[in-house]
């Protein structure tokens, strides 16, 4: 009997303001370089990848300088490819600094509240699991969901990223759920697929930006209105 459902932070719960396409638009137009929403949006499909098998080795916070220059000179490298536009890893770095510069933040999509409430009202535990060196009730805060959120788990307060254990454990324990109890929620399939089944979690791929098609190895949904659904039949 699932008694606790999981979600990710980034593209599950909340996304970019503005949008990563036009983040990086706003940031290539300083090198004369086009892109379209669709090949940014399978660009950082490759790149998110990239970012979760370097966790899964190094996790970012214990790079050094160097190798996150490194790091995301290669991470804006994939961006670029998926998107069509092949550049060498200097001046993918030259690109990326530029994009840092681009102001942003985090804003919650529109589906993410109706869902919460609903399944809390269910009496089901919900919990975040992120991967980010950031106080989670601060976070969960400044994203209006303290009150519809059970609790919060960091990499930066557990010592651990996803998809390594540790993380998910934490969250468990928080829960008071056994694995076969609980279901993670999120759209990277090394750190939320294969972390959470890792430890016994039933994963739900939740594939907004369509970059997954086809995938069967996991429930997939496109939006989070189709979660209560596939946890009915869990």
């Amino acid at each position: 009997m699932i008694t606790t459902v999981f979600f990710d932070l980034y593209n599950t719960l909340a996304g970019f303001q503005p949008s990563r396409y036009e983040i990086q638009s706003q940031a290539l137009a300083d090198f004369d370089i086009q892109v379209t929403p669709e090949g940014i949006l399978r660009g950082y499909a490759l790149a998110d990848e990239f970012m979760s098998e370097q966790n899964a080795t190094k996790p970012m916070r214990g790079l050094d300088r160097q190798e996150r220059r490194d790091f995301f000179a290669e991470y804006e490298r994939r961006v670029l490819e998926g998107a069509g536009v092949e550049v060498d890893r200097d001046r993918a770095l030259e690109i990326w600094r530029r994009v840092r510069e681009v102001p942003y933040g985090l804003t919650r999509f529109g589906d993410v509240l109706p869902v919460l409430d609903a399944l809390k009202q269910e009496g089901l535990t919900l919990g975040l699991i992120t991967n980010i060196n950031q106080d989670g009730d601060e976070l969960a805060d400044s994203l209006g969901l303290t009150s519809h959120l059970d609790f919060t788990v960091t990499s930066g307060e557990v010592g651990s990223e996803k998809p390594k254990p540790p993380i998910f454990l934490a969250a468990l324990e928080k829960a008071g759920a056994s694995p076969d109890e609980a279901v993670h929620v999120g759209d990277q399939l090394t750190s939320d697929i294969d972390g959470a089944r890792g430890v016994g979690i039933s994963p739900v791929l939740l594939d907004r930006d369509g970059n997954h098609k086809g995938y069967t190895e996991a429930p997939r949904i496109e939006g989070l209105a189709e979660l209560p659904g596939v946890l009915a039949g869990l």
